[in-house]
């Protein structure tokens, strides 16, 4: 396996397990991925972190999506042999999302119930298109979208129309939020209320799909 640094956080009981892929600019490391894991995991959801490659290296920028789209495979053979009597899912922070939606395109046949994007990048700051969303619809498990209404890598009515275009797809709409849910102060009481939605509304998917 290429070497790839993980992290596992164990829940007690747990009812499924989650690889969770991190951001093109921040590794598994950072505080958002963390606490979503932690999160996760008090709700009964094992969660694994691991680091693409390129950020094991040391590098600032992912370079091939080849290597990573493969970087996810491999994480999925070794965490379904480790837990092969749970319901596994994939999710990912921005980039991390996106990596794994090409593999699900890819081999849509391998043993995922479904995928979780925390800010899927629909496109460059300033450049509004669909273009990275054209692969989607071969994805054949259930997909869910949690998205920022502020995110400047993804123009929401765009992404209203993606989701509407998918066959089995589940937009989650976080008011004023950005691409790593940060929200202007007043919106919301605080940082913690955030990930709390993030969370109630991932694990009210998951029971709906993780038995399928």
């Amino acid at each position: 396996m290429t070497d790839m640094r993980t992290e596992t956080n164990e829940a007690k009981n747990p009812v499924a397990v989650v690889i969770l892929a991190h951001g093109a600019g921040a590794g598994m490391d950072h505080p958002f991925m963390k606490t979503m894991a932690e999160k996760l995991a008090d709700k009964g959801i094992t969660v694994v972190r691991f680091n693409f490659p390129y950020m094991e290296a040391g590098k600032k920028f992912p370079g091939s999506p080849k290597t990573n789209i493969a970087a996810w495979g491999e994480m999925l053979d070794e965490v379904s042999a480790k837990y092969p009597d749970l319901p596994l899912f994939m999710a990912g922070k921005s980039y991390g999302g996106r990596m794994g939606s090409h593999l699900l395109a890819q081999e849509p046949d391998r043993p995922v119930k479904g995928i979780i994007y925390l800010g899927f990048p629909l496109h460059a700051p300033g450049k509004d298109s669909k273009d990275r969303a054209a692969h989607l619809g071969d994805i054949k498990v259930p997909q869910l979208f949690l998205q920022g209404t502020r995110d400047k890598l993804a123009n929401i009515e765009m992404m209203q129309e993606v989701v509407g275009e998918l066959g089995n797809a589940t937009l989650v709409e976080i008011e004023d939020g950005d691409h790593s849910f940060k929200v202007p102060k007043g919106k919301w009481n605080n940082e913690e209320e955030i990930f709390e939605v993030l969370t109630v509304k991932i694990l009210s998917w998951l029971h709906d799909f993780r038995t399928d």
